[in-house]
């Protein structure tokens, strides 16, 4: 075999480990978000791995008869691209780094309230739990799988 078929091949094979690699995290897939104050499901946040680092976005709301089905972020900040755009589609947690058994040096949006926090995501008995932070001040949600 020539050395670049050899090298060619070896590098398309590396490429689909480090993708299936990739898939394998935990945290990868679609999770089911409770609002806090209700109770009830809220939406369907879809998180995946992009260049090394873990992202979040919204799949599907959960919305009751007469709410827009599909809110813009009106409350965001305005000097932030996510201003007035659909929640749908929306990336919501940015820039996570796997640390150990935990994911931070991120952040995560509230659209609702138009809040950007620091983040930590870690697994839980199967469950994903998502801590949003400003200053020494923190709020944690448990988000389910969906299957």
């Amino acid at each position: 075999m020539k050395p670049f078929s050899f090298f060619l091949i070896f590098f398309i094979l590396s490429l689909f480990t480090t993708q299936a690699f990739a898939q394998q995290d935990p945290i990868i897939g679609k999770w089911k978000t409770i609002d806090d104050e209700t109770g009830q499901p809220k939406s369907i946040v879809e998180i995946y791995m992009r260049d090394g680092k873990f992202y979040g976005r919204v799949d599907s709301l959960f919305r009751k008869p007469g709410e827009d089905p599909n809110p813009k972020c009106d409350k965001c900040p305005e000097d932030d691209p996510r201003y007035n755009q659909p929640v749908l589609g929306m990336e919501i947690i940015k820039d996570m780094v796997k640390d150990g058994d935990e994911y931070t040096g991120g952040t995560i949006l509230d659209p609702k309230k138009g809040k950007i926090y620091r983040c930590k995501l870690w697994l839980e008995d199967g469950k994903l739990m998502v801590r949003g932070y400003v200053a020494f001040f923190y709020r944690t949600q448990t988000w389910y799988r969906v299957k």
